[in-house]
């Protein structure tokens, strides 16, 4: 262990088990500040204590599917100046950020609600303030609607999203995965300057072959006399959406041929890096590193990871997978076809995406427009709309017209890493 994971703000993990209610004890217990408040384990104790062995297992499993839920964490490419304002509310969120700014060394709730944007828009800062501010918005949504959390039975983050998604899972601890996602995010930072390269959102007609088009822009940088050019598909966002990231010269490329390719849409994302493309590999060593050093444990649910659409099995897998994520394609497409494969005719959970912005709902709703139908955003905000719709939702479940509303308005950033 290095001296970071023996200083005095190291959360303890939990060692207990119990399925989802002990994976919410874990979530309960491990997060800053849970002394200071009723944590959900808490409140659930007492149905706990009066169940027999075995029994919650077996009413989990005659649960109706509508009634377990799903989380959705977001990646870099959601932040905005401002989020996380009011949340601090909560006493969980407080010390979240208290304990963030000793891992990270700078004042990561004024970087959030005050900006500037150019300084929370690199990669070095806005990966641990979007990781952070989804798990604030998971405690507005415990103290809000606590059965929500209670009754998840699956999670998915978005490249950095991940890491949030295995705290919430209990297998891994809140201060040890922050420091992670610090490394990851500096290692990535510095990969990217290393390289003038860049990252391409395309939206394609059915016919594009984005692999021909990226193998003929590699050519076009051998021509100029680039070595060993990357230019790929590093993410799949859904049907007929990519994100294709490489050296600058062959995204250009691309933009001036995007019609031989049958590419509709073109648009340079604000990034300075080719992420999850060979370009990142400087940053693969040090995260491996990190992760060697930290504990990880089998998570209490389904978490399923970006590399290859799966559910994650134990905590070596976690640890293989979260390095190879930073240099392999981001899978959200499969990996939403994975989450919700079911049999025809049985429902689909609620799902809820839990931090700033609501993109992965909007690709949600590409990808499986029946899921969507039971989407709902927690926003790292807290306002007086977000208290009146969840006692609306309460009462009018899968209301399309209310869905609707929530996500009229497209994502402005495509969600990078």
């Amino acid at each position: 262990m290095g001296g970071w994971a023996a200083a005095p703000w190291r959360l303890g993990g939990c060692s207990g088990r119990g399925g989802l209610r002990g994976a919410v004890r874990r979530w309960g217990s491990s997060r800053p500040g849970a002394g200071d408040r009723a944590s959900l384990s808490d409140l659930l104790q007492s149905s706990v204590e009066a169940e027999e062995p075995g029994a919650a297992a077996a009413r989990r499993e005659r649960r109706c599917p509508r009634e377990g839920t799903v989380l959705l964490f977001p990646g870099q490419g959601s932040q905005f100046v401002g989020m996380c304002r009011g949340l601090q509310q909560y006493p969980g969120v407080r010390d979240m950020y208290r304990l963030a700014e000793k891992v990270l060394g700078y004042d990561l709730l004024s970087l959030c609600l005050e900006g500037p944007r150019d300084a929370l828009d690199r990669t070095q800062h806005c990966q641990p303030a979007v990781f952070v501010a989804s798990l604030a918005a998971v405690e507005k949504l415990n103290h809000l609607q606590p059965e929500v959390v209670e009754r998840c039975v699956a999670a998915a983050g978005y490249s950095v999203g991940e890491f949030a998604a295995l705290v919430f899972a209990g297998a891994l601890d809140f201060a040890e995965a922050l420091y992670a996602v610090k490394v990851r995010a500096e290692a990535m930072q510095k990969a990217s300057e290393a390289v003038p390269s860049g990252m391409l959102s395309v939206v394609g007609r059915r016919e594009a072959n984005y692999k021909f088009a990226c193998l003929e822009a590699r050519k076009h940088c051998e021509s100029l006399g680039i070595e060993n050019p990357v230019c790929t598909v590093s993410n799949y966002l859904f049907p007929d959406s990519r994100v294709i990231a490489g050296h600058l010269q062959a995204l250009e490329f691309l933009q001036e041929n995007a019609r031989k390719y049958y590419f509709k849409r073109t648009k340079m994302l604000p990034v300075s890096g080719a992420f999850h493309t060979r370009l990142m590999e400087p940053a693969v060593e040090p995260l491996a590193e990190v992760l060697k050093s930290i504990e990880i444990q089998k998570p209490l649910f389904c978490v399923y990871s970006n590399v290859d659409g799966k559910k994650y099995m134990h905590s070596k897998h976690i640890q293989k997978l979260l390095v190879k994520q930073v240099v392999s394609p981001v899978l959200w497409e499969q990996t939403m076809h994975s989450v919700y494969e079911r049999k025809q005719g049985t429902e689909f959970p609620y799902t809820y995406e839990v931090g700033p912005g609501n993109q992965l709902g909007a690709i949600l709703k590409q990808c499986n427009l029946k899921a969507w139908k039971q989407y709902k955003h927690v926003d790292a905000l807290e306002d007086e709309e977000f208290n009146k719709n969840i006692m609306y939702i309460s009462c009018t479940a899968g209301n399309d017209k209310l869905e609707s509303s929530r996500l009229s308005q497209t994502w402005k950033e495509i969600p990078i890493s």
